[in-house]
């Protein structure tokens, strides 16, 4: 499984979203630092799910990371666009 498919699997199962979309920007950064060759190393989520409502953006992103726990640990760059 790819990273984007185990990421949109935590995703789906943690927020129920009304909106997931999974960005990979990895190759755009294949000359940076982090970049590891597998095409897989950046990705932008952008994300709308009820559960976030009325959550601070820190809590969003708190919520983000536990929900994609060690998979944050096997990706370089990770930005987000969370709404309800």
């Amino acid at each position: 499984m790819s990273r984007a498919e185990e990421m949109r699997r935590k995703l789906e199962e943690a927020f129920a979203p009304t909106r997931l979309d999974i960005r990979n920007d990895s190759e755009r950064h294949a000359s940076h630092a982090g970049y590891d060759g597998t095409g897989e190393s950046h990705f932008h989520v952008t994300i709308r799910a009820p559960g976030f409502a009325g959550k601070s953006r820190v809590a969003r992103h708190r919520a983000m990371h536990a929900a994609l726990g060690d998979l944050t640990t096997r990706i370089h760059a990770l930005s987000f666009d969370i709404d309800a």
